[in-house]
């Protein structure tokens, strides 16, 4: 029976918003309590906003830097910068920490969306939505704060107003905007975004399908203004130029330069490791994969079927072909993780592109076994994300909670009151501790004590009245003390202690 256009523009449209509705809910309900506690980076740049805006000053006592001195080593800023107004309207909490990947995430699939069916037709953009909606890679990613996961948005949103900007040239300033972004996402990717920009502009120009203009020039100045400050952040790092302080704009110095995560050296290591990720969709980190694989399993195939689509179709005819857009971005990323010793977060870059052309392969069975084939490929997904759902919602905080302190925030506030010494475990991170302890940066920097100083990752001893130690110590009059759950507490109850439990931690005061 064959359907009215008509029937067959309803059935799409529902499609459509079906998957938006699904994607959208999966990544809303029970936020902040799933993933349950708080990772020690997402601590970090959810306490650096809020002290940024409390305070003015970072854990090191610059005002409003370009690059985050964080561990020592540093960390990247957008994250803290897009959390501060909401620190400034709800306080320093799990759920308002993960806003700003939260609403990345939501955006990134109307963007998806709206890119596919630019460059590759309706039901392309369909299978694309369907995809990165049901996607556990990406759900995850939108569920909990880690300040490089909101990479792969901007990248995506980069992408997609640059597609714009060729039909029309002003959306070319949205795209810079969104590069420009980009680069306080997620530092190691700053030597591959201007390869990637300058493959997409050159391919673009040669085809005749880039216009040089007023807004195009306009583009430029913006990406450029956008890098200028992290180039003299370089510059400073280097040796080349002193720090930079002002009121409203620090350009740091840290005490540890991670360039050398980036090595040509080790290369094939790097390459191996890549290809593992891919292969298992998985780098054995729960906070980043659950068994179910990054982007499903048995997605895999369909998107080497499109990539080999892709990369014929380009050598085969000449002309211009805007999949080579997404290509770009794909090699981009593959040489990204060739240069780092990679994880799912450090390649993070690479799985919408591929998810895209995943879709490219799937859109090519539909084609050759005709419409109705998309109903069964929707079931099978659908299946796949219940089963996934199950577990995320289910068991997946069992798997979570030791690597995210669950407990640490009801422990932190049972010591509240206390005016005496606080031993913590060093289990704790201290970044954890001075986010759920709302602790005066300034009190911070006064008193803070370092384990080992400088350092790339800074750990320290004690700062206000928390003293960090490996094991239990002895019971003193007057202190309190957080500890792990497992911990022996037999010695503090015999001492008059009264002991509250909260997940991985011990109370005893």
């Amino acid at each position: 029976m064959r359907l009215s256009g008509k029937l067959r523009g309803r059935l799409y449209f529902y499609s459509c918003l079906l998957f938006l509705l699904i994607g959208c809910a999966v990544r809303v309900w029970r936020f902040g309590a799933v993933p349950c506690g708080i990772n020690q980076d997402e601590a970090f740049a959810g306490y650096t906003a809020w002290s940024l805006y409390k305070y003015g000053l970072d854990t090191s006592g610059y005002s409003f830097p370009v690059y985050l001195t964080a561990w020592g080593s540093g960390m990247n800023a957008l994250e803290s910068y897009l959390i501060l107004p909401f620190t400034a309207l709800f306080g320093l909490k799990a759920w308002v920490i993960r806003l700003p990947q939260l609403i990345v995430g939501l955006l990134s699939l109307p963007a998806a969306y709206a890119l596919s069916r630019r460059l590759f037709g309706k039901r392309h953009a369909l299978i694309t939505l369907m995809l990165l909606a049901l996607c556990p890679w990406h759900i995850m990613l939108c569920r909990w704060g880690l300040e490089s996961n909101l990479a792969p948005g901007f990248l995506l949103f980069g992408l997609y107003f640059f597609v714009s900007g060729l039909e029309d040239s002003r959306k070319l300033m949205l795209s810079a905007l969104m590069y420009g972004l980009l680069l306080y996402c997620y530092a190691a990717i700053w030597p591959v975004v201007p390869l990637m920009l300058l493959a997409a502009g050159i391919y673009c120009a040669y085809h005749k399908k880039l216009r040089f203009d007023r807004y195009l020039c306009f583009s430029i100045i913006i990406l450029a203004l956008l890098a200028a400050p992290l180039l003299l952040f370089l510059l400073v790092n280097y040796g080349i130029i002193p720090e930079l302080r002002f009121p409203f704009l620090s350009v740091p110095r840290l005490l540890y330069m991670r360039s050398g995560e980036v090595s040509l050296g080790s290369l094939p290591q790097n390459f191996r490791t890549l290809l593992n990720i891919i292969i298992k969709q998985t780098d054995g980190l729960p906070w980043n994969s659950t068994r179910f694989g990054l982007i499903y399993k048995f997605t895999l195939p369909f998107a080497v079927l499109g990539l080999i689509m892709l990369i014929r179709r380009l050598v085969s005819t000449r002309g211009y072909h805007p999949e080579a857009l997404v290509l770009i971005q794909l090699v981009g990323a593959f040489l990204l993780g060739c240069l780092i010793s990679a994880n799912v977060n450090r390649v993070n870059i690479l799985f919408i592109p591929l998810i895209i052309r995943a879709a490219a392969g799937l859109d090519f069975l539909c084609e050759r076994l005709g419409r109705a084939a998309f109903a069964p490929m929707a079931l099978v997904y659908l299946a796949a994300f219940a089963m996934f759902s199950l577990y995320y919602f289910g068991d997946y905080n069992d798997s979570i909670s030791y690597y995210f302190a669950d407990g640490l925030g009801e422990a932190v506030e049972t010591v509240s009151e206390h005016d005496g010494t606080v031993y913590v475990t060093d289990r704790v991170y201290y970044p954890s501790l001075l986010f759920y302890a709302e602790e005066d940066v300034n009190v911070f920097l006064d008193t803070v004590s370092y384990k080992y100083y400088p350092a790339a990752y800074l750990s320290a001893s004690a700062f206000d009245r928390y003293v960090f130690v490996s094991s239990a110590p002895a019971p003193e009059p007057g202190c309190a003390y957080i500890l792990p759950a497992s911990t022996d507490i037999g010695e503090f109850t015999a001492a008059g202690f009264e002991a509250y439990f909260f997940d991985n931690f011990v109370v005893l005061k």
